[in-house]
């Protein structure tokens, strides 16, 4: 069973990149757009917890 969690991203701004980082987790990802950006951070997200849980 899944369960959804809720995390908090702080996003910053580099140059021409979007930095994305989990507060709550040391995850942290990167994309040229915002919305590549979250979506960067969403499946680091998912990678970590796979390779923590498994």
């Amino acid at each position: 069973m899944i369960h959804p969690v809720r995390f908090t991203a702080a996003i910053t701004r580099e140059g021409q990149w979007y930095v994305t980082r989990c507060l709550e987790v040391e995850v942290a990802s990167q994309g040229e757009s915002l919305d590549q950006a979250i979506d960067s951070l969403r499946e680091a997200l998912e990678l970590y917890f796979e390779e923590t849980w498994t």
